[in-house]
């Protein structure tokens, strides 16, 4: 019975070892970033899934094709709800460097369209236009997050309960 052990051990389960290749860290929930021509802008929000009608910071990075944060930019952000209407604005501000924290508020649950736009770094002069989306959940959210985890944490354990029910009560030989 010990050999059998060991040879499942050793030609099954050591092998599946080796099938998972890298680990990574999960990424954010409201976080993306997108290039255009030589400039990159990350966005991402804390906390990581937003509240209504609590007070967010949206975090931005704007770097350079080196990864160099940029210097001296002007940025701003148009808001749109699901349909397309614009809903907000952040007027266009001038910045000093590439790392820009703001505080912003959602009035509304649902799917948000962040316009984020640079103004006067584009080869042409133009605005360059980056879009990303951005979730906000209402309290309740968490509730259903909540209540599914602990749905599958219990069929776990009643499973685990099962099966040692099961294995005490084989007869020994």
């Amino acid at each position: 019975m010990q050999i059998m052990k060991f040879i499942v051990l050793f030609f099954f389960i050591i092998p599946m070892f080796s099938l998972i290749s890298d680990a990574d860290a999960h990424p954010l929930f409201n976080s993306g970033e997108e290039w255009i021509g030589d400039y990159r802008i990350q966005i991402a929000t804390l906390p990581e899934i937003p509240e209504v009608n609590e007070k967010i910071q949206v975090l931005l990075r704007v770097v350079d094709v080196d990864f160099q944060e940029l210097e001296n930019f002007t940025l701003g952000i148009r808001i749109f709800d699901i349909t397309g209407e614009q809903i907000d604005a952040i007027m266009p501000t001038s910045y000093q460097n590439g790392h820009v924290e703001m505080d912003y508020i959602f009035e509304n649950s649902g799917n948000h369209v962040f316009r984020v736009d640079l103004y006067d770094i584009a080869k042409d002069g133009g605005v360059l236009t980056y879009t990303f989306n951005i979730s906000a959940q209402n309290p309740f959210g968490y509730i259903f997050i909540s209540a599914v985890t602990m749905g599958g944490i219990m069929t776990a354990i009643i499973f685990i309960y099962v099966y040692l029910s099961k294995r005490r009560s084989k007869p020994k030989v």
